[in-house]
């Protein structure tokens, strides 16, 4: 996690008031866009001082941008949403929720009624409701308490386990004038590494492991430890393995990459999460979750985490290392050199992965190469990666189908560039990821892939992305219904159609101000594409509807 890097010395707007003030706050760490929904005074104050205001048509996606932000700066440039005290708090819970859920610092500002209204029923009090999934939530009761409280909320979102905080501003503090010395200064970032017996134990078992395996999580991504992952990996020649959430945190065409894996999973993954002799888990929860790995039982496990409450709590460990993984790393390479200082030999472990990717992707290659309309999904996305500069693209899911079709022959090279969730998941979700990651990498490729049950939810955020000039590109596999469910609605879809969704959204996008187009035959998945990218090169978002087949089958591994 990285500090705040902001103006040091911005001091409180001419205009004075407690809004402000937490304007002058959030410049001073280093928060550049404040994304939000009126009214809520943040807004206007976050704008005198020149930090961007992108307002949104829902709340939700504000706060899946917001999310983004956070994500792609590693908490550099804190995600921001602010809104409306009554319904616009309402309306952002699913967005709070889901970034509890995936571990993602988040500040959280829902304007409140006014004092002696904050706690007379049914008045909506967000300090009560979202303190749930939030880390920490609390009100700013007085302008006095601006320093302690921003300080404390950016120290929450900056150490420990990465979390939304919640700091509820009644809107008649708000608007009265701030007459409080303002000493802020940016929170800091403390690190901690595990004991060194704990590093000893942990170097002994994984020397000594004849068939061992790292299975990485999204904490290698906010410590950036990328170089020291690689670096373990290939000193002890030992496959690698990635969460949903921790994809991309290891080149996926290295020798030793065994790809990721949620609910889809690939053969290298299912071959070494099962026959592996020791899993060494870094910078993960080990979560339980539907939509994630599930570690068999028995299984010899290291586990690392920041989080000590992880710790057994889903999967009993032989040796348990606390810390950033940064660190942790750090210190394992140094104990490991010290018991083998040779780099070992991969060239065998490497083969046999190359062997299982290549038995595993024969059974699918037809659906990639398929011609036939209408389209596979598979091709699609086959096709998107072939023609894509994959290196410099930062590519999301959506829930369902996209993510579980997408995950396992996806293959990513560079940090951070695939954005995975699933512990919570919001359909829709995806939009505000890429459009978020657009605004911190405005230079790459930003793309979200979803389905028609998803653009139900938050699609007229594309209007968001066209008049912020925000230019994503959206790729929509319409299959006309709902294909997943199909199975467990058969009676409800033969006699109600309650499967069946969809729409002319290729038109839709244009009516937003979107480049818009619908694809329909196998020859024109690539130059629809092409044209597509051309037009976000251009500064216009694109949306490109490939009409698909009602594919439910994905890969098990």
């Amino acid at each position: 996690m990285r500090q705040g890097n902001g103006i040091a010395d911005q001091q409180v707007h001419a205009n004075g008031t407690v809004a402000d003030a937490i304007a002058a706050v959030l410049k001073r760490e280093g928060v550049d866009i404040v994304f939000g929904y009126p009214r809520n005074q943040i807004l206007e104050a976050a704008a005198r001082i020149d930090i961007r205001t992108v307002i949104v048509r829902q709340e939700r996606t504000g706060l899946h941008m917001a999310d983004a932000v956070s994500r792609m700066s590693k908490g550099e440039r804190m995600g921001v949403f602010v809104m409306q005290q009554g319904p616009g708090a309402e309306n952002a819970m699913g967005g709070v929720a889901q970034a509890f859920a995936d571990s993602v610092p988040v500040l959280v500002m829902p304007q409140g009624y006014a004092l002696s209204q904050m706690h007379v029923p049914y008045n909506f009090n967000s300090t009560r409701s979202m303190a749930t999934y939030a880390k920490h939530a609390e009100p700013l009761t007085s302008g006095d308490q601006v320093v302690p409280v921003l300080r404390r909320a950016f120290a929450m979102l900056r150490n420990g386990r990465p979390q939304p905080v919640v700091i509820e501003l009644p809107y008649d503090v708000l608007d009265k004038p701030y007459d409080a010395p303002f000493d802020y200064v940016p929170g800091k970032v403390a690190l901690s590494q595990p004991g060194q017996a704990d590093i000893e134990a942990a170097a002994d078992l994984l020397v000594k492991a004849t068939n061992p395996a790292i299975y990485a999580g999204q904490g290698v991504h906010w410590s950036e430890a990328y170089a020291e992952l690689q670096e373990l990996a290939e000193h002890l020649a030992i496959p690698v393995m990635t969460s949903l959430p921790g994809k991309s945190a290891f080149d996926e065409t290295h020798p030793l990459a065994l790809g990721s894996g949620g609910n889809g999973i690939n053969g290298g993954v299912r071959k070494w999460l099962e026959e592996s002799d020791l899993l060494f888990g870094i910078g993960c929860s080990f979560t339980a979750t539907s939509f994630g790995l599930k570690i068999p039982d028995g299984k010899r496990v290291i586990h690392s985490t920041l989080d000590p409450l992880d710790i057994d709590k889903c999967v009993p460990s032989e040796v348990a290392l606390i810390g950033d993984a940064k660190l942790t790393l750090a210190a394992l390479i140094e104990a490991v050199k010290r018991r083998v200082p040779q780099t070992r030999d991969a060239s065998s472990v490497a083969a046999k992965i190359k062997e299982t990717e290549a038995a595993w992707f024969a059974k699918w290659r037809a659906k990639c190469e398929q011609e036939t309309s209408p389209l596979s999904p598979y091709r699609v996305l086959w096709d998107l990666q072939q023609t894509v500069d994959v290196a410099n693209t930062i590519i999301t899911h959506d829930a369902g189908s996209p993510r579980d079709q997408l995950v396992p022959f996806w293959k990513s090279t560079t940090p951070h560039s695939y954005i995975g969730w699933g512990k919570s998941t919001q359909l829709g979700y995806g939009l505000g990821l890429a459009m978020g990651a657009k605004l911190v990498h405005p230079d790459k490729l930003c793309i979200n892939v979803w389905g028609d049950a998803a653009i139900g939810f938050t699609g007229t955020d594309l209007e968001t992305a066209a008049r912020d000039r925000i230019p994503i590109l959206s790729i929509l596999l319409n299959n006309h219904a709902m294909a997943i469910e199909l199975p467990i609605m058969p009676v409800a879809t033969d006699k109600y159609r309650a499967t069946d969704i969809s729409g002319d959204y290729a038109a839709f996008a244009r009516s937003l101000g979107c480049h818009g187009e619908r694809v329909t035959e196998a020859s024109e998945i690539v130059p629809a594409l092409r044209r597509a990218i051309a037009a976000t090169e251009a500064g216009q978002p694109a949306l490109v509807e490939f009409i698909t087949e009602q594919e439910t089958e994905i890969s098990r591994g």
